[in-house]
């Protein structure tokens, strides 16, 4: 179904969006979204780095007592 919106039909939308939300809303919501995709692979490349050093910790159980005893 959603393979033929095309161009049109992405139009329509964004304009829906844009009038509903506003333009100011919009932007700081893409800021916020650049901002989590930028610590995202921040923390992937740190990941990596600390897999390829052999720095990291082993995996451990980080999940609370309380929680545990439900399982």
């Amino acid at each position: 179904m959603l393979n033929n919106i095309g161009l049109p039909g992405l139009l329509l939308i964004a304009v829906v969006v844009l009038v509903l939300f506003g333009r100011g809303k919009i932007s700081s919501l893409m800021g916020e979204v650049g901002k989590g995709i930028t610590a995202f692979k921040k923390g992937v490349s740190d990941g990596s780095k600390e897999l390829e050093d052999g720095t990291g910790e082993a995996a451990r159980d980080v999940t609370p007592e309380k929680e545990k005893d439900k399982v």
